[in-house]
């Protein structure tokens, strides 16, 4: 159980840049021994929301300080850089607070928002193991009258519940209605959370299951869904450019510990003719080829967040308060383009960066030499991080997509994937 938090801080975009920064070098220090050890970072996520960053997409009107994509990603990215299993954790948490921002009536924001700004975090129980696939949702909600419902299903890939104050459920309003979100407290009757992940990588997300057994859920708890996909959205776009911005971050981290690795503990190679491994012209040209790609990857990030942003100005504009001249049905098709782009550049920075950070915690060891691959060092997490993070929607339909607009200007699907 974690301690209970007051108000958080309302950060400015520069100042939740730099608090971002700050506790990335704080979580750097002992991020190798918590994947060794699997130790879950309790203490470090406590931190992370007493700093007021995990309030920071709260819209003003609410408290909040509302700050833009293009920030929240450069903070993700900063903390992935100190320890992308913390940078994953408030993943769903940042993703929710969108959804309920969306389609939250203003009762359900101010309570919830409330929440967020006095510290609390949001985890999620959306996808399930043994469905078709990852948008085939078993979990059900079943009215019993009195504007209640009970809440029944299993959850895996649940990152950041274990850790969570509040847990966002992904399910089925009656056997066949529209998906609608169930926010369920972490610790109510019928609630559990199981420690289960495995994975060889992100070992401490502690992304395992919830199982829930006649959850009892009031009508003001539970949100619309299904119809954020109605109409252009940048919900999806937004969920996967956090994806990238946690790859973007695995890749530099790695980069510079192989930087400094090589700098102060590889052997040089005889036939290089010198003195220090870091003047080896092949390890350099090798370092150079990473940087190109970690950099190509950051660019495209911050691109895509600021495509994200432009979207959602234009889904938000009223064209009679805005003097665009434009009309209502000329504003909607505005929309739609720019949240295809942004959903189109989310696609380019995903592919990107997820090779880049693959490729970075790989070649790592080619650069820094046997020694590197001393299992006492932890080197070897950058490359299990990515592997297991960049699994998360396959790079290849982001290139699919790219393709099919680069060919024929087909857009890219409207779902959360994209």
């Amino acid at each position: 159980m974690t301690r209970a938090l007051t108000t958080v801080p309302v950060l400015t975009a520069g100042a939740a840049v730099e608090v971002a920064a700050g506790l990335a070098r704080s979580f750097a220090s002992d991020a190798a021994d918590r994947d060794a050890r699997r130790v879950l970072p309790v203490t470090e996520l406590d931190e992370l929301s007493a700093s007021g960053l995990l309030a920071i997409t709260v819209p003003v009107p609410y408290g909040g300080a509302g700050l833009p994509v293009e920030t929240v990603a450069e903070v993700v990215r900063l903390l992935a850089t100190g320890d992308p299993n913390i940078a994953q954790i408030p993943h769903s948490h940042y993703a929710y607070i969108g959804q309920l921002r969306r389609n939250g009536t203003d009762a359900q924001r101010r309570q919830l928002f409330g929440e967020v700004l006095a510290g609390r975090r949001f985890g999620n129980a959306q996808s399930e193991a043994g469905t078709k696939h990852v948008r085939d949702i078993r979990t059900t909600l079943t009215a019993l009258g009195d504007d209640r419902w009970r809440l029944d299903g299993r959850k895996f890939y649940a990152t950041g519940a274990l850790l969570a104050h509040r847990i966002p459920v992904l399910a089925h309003l009656g056997p066949d209605g529209p998906l609608h979100v169930a926010w369920v407290d972490r610790h109510a009757d019928g609630v559990e959370v199981i420690d289960d992940w495995d994975g060889l990588g992100q070992r401490t997300t502690a992304s395992g299951s919830v199982v829930l057994r006649g959850v009892d859920v009031p009508d003001s708890l539970i949100t619309p869904y299904a119809v954020t996909f109605d109409g252009p959205q940048t919900y999806g776009a937004f969920a996967q450019v956090l994806h990238a911005a946690i790859d973007a971050g695995i890749a530099r981290a790695a980069l510079t510990e192989a930087a400094a690795f090589v700098r102060e503990r590889s052997r040089p190679y005889p036939d290089a003719g010198v003195d220090r491994a870091a003047d080896d012209p092949l390890v350099v040209h090798a370092f150079g080829e990473l940087e190109l790609a970690v950099r190509a990857g950051e660019a495209l990030l911050a691109e895509a967040a600021r495509a994200i942003d432009r979207a959602d100005a234009a889904l938000t504009a009223d064209p009679a308060r805005t003097g665009t001249g434009l009309s209502a049905d000329a504003a909607r098709a505005d929309a739609a383009a720019l949240t295809g782009a942004a959903s189109l550049a989310v696609a380019a920075a995903r592919a990107t960066t997820s090779r880049a950070a693959v490729d970075a915690g790989s070649r790592l060891f080619e650069v820094a030499g046997t020694r590197s691959a001393a299992a006492g060092l932890g080197l070897d997490r950058h490359w299990r991080n990515a592997r297991t993070h960049t699994l998360h929607d396959p790079t290849t339909w982001k290139i699919q997509h790219l393709g099919r607009w680069a060919v024929d200007g087909t857009p890219p699907p409207n779902h959360g994937q994209a």
